[in-house]
């Protein structure tokens, strides 16, 4: 069974199922905390800080390993996200925040292969344009749904990770992801024409 109370991490970023995140662990609540996710094997819950407070939904991130000690006790942590959930109650009774929680359901109905493979082209276009080689989905944990591999490589901005985080269907999140992509395509490829016209003149973008 998977706890109900859990550590809280609030952060400026949208973590997803199988996603790798690297942390500079520096204020001492978080110390504190790391230091006991670590002694007991412990995940704990990462969500999005907004101005106006934290979200609901998020997910969980298990601490794949440290990667550097710092003579003061701050940290370098590799991170990666694995269940999602919905913050029920929120804590302030310790050092810092747990929260009582509720681990979401996935919804996997029967994808339509048409959706996958307009999906798979659009994304595959987007990630040589910003990475220079295409993706291949072999080097993610197949385990893991399309849509949260994918989304770990794309600049959405927040709200639009946090509305894709937050939709329990496959589908739904593809067709958000597919709405997403058409429209960047052509943004992108225009940012790199003038890019390229720019460097061709001698001149840089400002």
């Amino acid at each position: 069974m998977n706890p109900s109370r859990i550590p809280l991490f609030p952060l400026d970023v949208v973590l997803f199922p199988g996603m790798a995140m690297p942390l500079h662990i520096f204020e001492p609540r978080y110390k504190i905390m790391i230091a006991r996710c670590m002694d007991e094997h412990l995940d704990f819950g990462v969500l999005l800080q907004r101005d106006e407070g934290i979200v609901k939904v998020g997910c969980t991130a298990e601490i794949a390993q440290k990667l550097k000690d710092y003579p003061d006790g701050r940290m370098d942590i590799m991170t990666e996200g694995r269940l999602v959930f919905r913050l029920a109650e929120f804590l302030d009774e310790k050092e810092y925040y747990e929260g009582l929680v509720e681990f979401l359901p996935e919804d996997f109905a029967r994808s339509d292969p048409r959706q996958e493979e307009r999906l798979m082209k659009l994304f595959q276009q987007v990630h040589t344009l910003l990475a220079g080689e295409p993706w291949s989905p072999a080097d993610s944990d197949p385990d893991i749904p399309l849509t949260y591999r994918m989304a770990a490589r794309l600049p959405m901005e927040h709200p639009q990770k946090q509305e894709l985080l937050e939709l329990r269907a496959e589908n739904a999140r593809r067709d958000l992801l597919l709405r997403w992509l058409t429209s960047f395509l052509p943004q992108l490829e225009h940012r790199i024409r003038v890019r390229h016209r720019a460097t061709g003149n001698g001149h840089g973008l400002n």
